[in-house]
Parts: structure tokens; sequence; C-alpha cells
């Protein structure tokens, strides 16, 4: 079986997901703002783009740039209902903070050094957890592309953080009992970037988990 993956926006605007989907094995499935989990999707890929709003973890605005309030509220409903139905789960940047926020977890609102220079990605080093998927998939240590300026703060329950960058800012997480990850760097376009390594390894993990998981009309 091909999984469908479901990846909230449009495909105009996140082209590079469905191209590193389709290369992982999957189709790649887009929905408008306001549509539910379509029954036919196998897994929930959430991607970046801007921040969430600090209220949903109980914060003032502290740097946080002005969210998209709409989609926020899609996001976190549509992982609700991904994970009722016991789907396998990746966030990607801002969908790794999405997770976090999810399980009651909190984030840093401005910090220095992940951000974009001129528009490129930043590369830089970190760290995996010796038990972590990401030390299974890439090594003890690998190059990531950084292109944020939140992070995660405080683990929301039920989650671990596997990757740190050097300066300790968390790159990587997992559940303990879910079929939920999240990366803070952007696999979907690290194989383009020079001396960054193979994104796919990630994205193609995921997708056969996808492959395993139940169809949500059942």
């Amino acid at each position: 079986m091909v999984p469908q993956i479901l990846i909230p926006g449009r495909e105009a605007r996140l082209p590079r997901y469905a191209q590193a989907v389709r290369r992982a094995g999957g189709v790649p499935r887009f929905i408008p703002e306001g549509a539910v989990l379509p029954p036919e999707c196998a897994g929930l890929l959430l991607p970046g783009g801007g921040d969430l709003s600090p209220a949903l973890y109980g914060q003032e605005f502290l740097g946080s740039h002005p969210p998209d309030p709409d989609r926020d509220r899609q996001e976190l409903e549509l992982l609700r209902a991904a994970l009722s139905c016991g789907l396998p789960v990746l966030g990607v940047c801002r969908g790794m903070q999405v997770i976090n926020v999810f399980f009651g977890g909190t984030l840093l609102q401005d910090i220095p050094g992940h951000s974009q220079i001129n528009g490129q990605d930043r590369l830089h080093l970190v760290k995996s957890d010796p038990r972590s998927l990401s030390a299974r998939l890439y090594g003890p240590a690998f190059l990531v592309n950084s292109a944020h300026h939140q992070a995660v703060d405080r683990p929301g329950a039920g989650l671990r953080i596997t990757v740190r960058a050097e300066d300790g800012i968390p790159e990587a997480l997992s559940h303990g009992s879910l079929p939920v990850w999240g990366v803070q760097w952007h696999p979907e376009r690290l194989r383009a970037l020079p001396g960054g390594g193979d994104g796919d390894l990630i994205l193609e993990f995921f997708v056969n988990q996808c492959r395993r998981a139940p169809i949500h009309r059942r």
C-alpha cells in the first residue's frame, strides 16, 4: 500500500514537502484551511511556518511574530484526530513546536543564532541521544539546516528531547508511547544544501510507519 500523507496547506506553497514525501514512497495529500482529517490518510505531516500564539502555552507575547489563529486551531485539531486514530505524526520546524504545545509544553519565543541568514538556511552541528531514532538514522553527530527563531523549551507530557544543538537548543523529540516525532530542521530541503545530510532518511522512516498504520476510515 502507498500511504497518503496529510500535509495541511496548499501544495503550491509547500512543493518541497510534496516532492520529499513522494521520494520517500508516500502520496502527499493537501487540504485547505478549515478542513478535517480525510478518512484515507495514513499519517500526518505538520510543516514549518509562522509562530504559534503564545496564549496556547500560557505566555504573553515575548518576541513571537503575529500568529495565525485559524492555522493554529486546525493543526491542533488535526493532531488530536490523528492521534485518536493511532496514525503516525511527524512535525517539521513549526510542526515540532505544535506537537510540543499540544502535549502541554512551552516554547522559547525568540532565540539567537538559528534563523536564516540573507534568506538562506544555516547549517550547524547537532548531537543525538544514543538511544534515539536520529542516532540510528544519522549517527551521534550530524549537520542540519536551521531556519527558526523559536524552539521547544519545556517538553510536553510524554515527550523526550532526543537531539540538541551545541548551544543546548532542542532539535528533535519523540513521544514515549505514541508514533509521534518532531524535528526542528527542514529535512525536505536538507539534501540540497552543501554539506547537509540526507533529510530523506527521516521521511522514509515516517512513510514506512504510515504504511503499517490503521487507515482512518476503519
